[in-house]
């Protein structure tokens, strides 16, 4: 390829692995005749010489969950910027398989790994405590993490809604959750306000993970054929939120005034439903943003923060 090109290897390898350090020129002219050609470099030979394979693993639960796309988006936008490519793997709900996704990765030496949440296995830390590569975890919040964190705490998330909820005259909750790890943390924290304030008698409906639509509709459902009728709901998604509130109308409730809704995540819908949903907002494109500058950093040898935690908000809208 470099003869083709009329350029040194070492141009050729900069503009594959480091291409912010080609002339413009240089680099145009190389990736056009890489384009004629059809030419694929040998990355695994130029890894074990290198030590460095350029490319990221990133472990999401569900690629239909939207409120994971956003993160692995911009985490893949920043580090294609650095000349990383991102390999998505998916682990299920609960993460049941993190560790076989784990032993395949770490075969394949990538330069760094992205995982979703806080909770492995035995064996994965074990894995993990002696893969020798920078690891972030996302989503979640603790005072040891593996090697770096990116998140905020789901128990602050569910001590806020309820702060929130109470603050606005409600006395009588409800729960609908998905069954997933953070979502339980998110829903204890809920209830410990609730129990502090004697406001405990809370029904809570499981819905399975991922939630969707129609889950959220029949959560409500459910919900109200257990007894009387909460005057607020807290839901671990938008996704569940738009559901309750659909289900709601449908029985004739008025919304918020015979029930108050709130969801998770603010993603891009939550807006602009009718009425507009109340949620706590996360930062959803900065946790892959920071994360990806965390990897980097590591990689590259710079002083990183360890732990960042990017916190989150709660919108007051139209279903509250």
């Amino acid at each position: 390829m470099a003869k083709l090109a009329g350029v040194s290897p070492i141009t050729v390898s900069r503009v594959f692995n480091r291409p912010e350090k080609v002339a413009t020129g240089t680099l145009e002219h190389v990736r056009r005749v890489i384009e004629r050609t059809g030419y694929v470099p040998n990355l695994v030979a130029g890894g074990l010489a290198s030590r460095r394979t350029r490319f990221v693993a990133a472990i999401v639960p569900a690629i239909s969950n939207q409120i994971f796309s956003e993160s692995i988006q911009s985490l893949t936008d920043r580090l294609w910027e650095s000349g990383y490519q991102v390999l998505l793997g998916t682990s299920g709900y609960p993460m049941s398989r993190e560790e076989s996704l784990l032993a395949a990765i770490l075969s394949r030496r990538p330069d760094g790994l992205f995982l979703t949440g806080i909770s492995h296995s035995l064996k994965s830390r074990r894995r993990l405590a002696v893969a020798n590569i920078p690891i972030v975890e996302v989503w979640d919040l603790t005072p040891s993490p593996i090697d770096m964190l990116v998140g905020f705490s789901h128990e602050k998330v569910g001590q806020a809604v309820a702060e929130f909820l109470v603050g606005r005259g409600h006395r009588r909750f409800g729960v609908i959750t998905a069954d997933d790890a953070r979502a339980e943390v998110r829903r204890m924290g809920f209830l410990s306000v609730l129990g502090e304030k004697r406001l405990d008698d809370v029904q809570t409906v499981p819905v399975p993970a991922p939630s969707n639509f129609r889950l959220g509709r029949e959560g409500l459902a459910r919900l109200l054929e257990l007894g009387s009728l909460p005057r607020a709901v807290f839901c671990s998604s938008d996704t569940l939120a738009h559901g309750v509130l659909i289900e709601a109308q449908a029985r004739g409730l008025s919304v918020p005034g015979d029930l108050a809704i709130v969801g998770f995540a603010d993603l891009d819908f939550a807006a602009h439903t009718s009425p507009p949903l109340s949620t706590v907002r996360i930062d959803r494109p900065a946790i892959g943003r920071r994360a990806a500058e965390s990897l980097l950093g590591r990689i590259e040898g710079r002083p990183v923060e360890r732990i960042v935690d990017i916190g989150f908000h709660v919108m007051e809208r139209g279903t509250t």
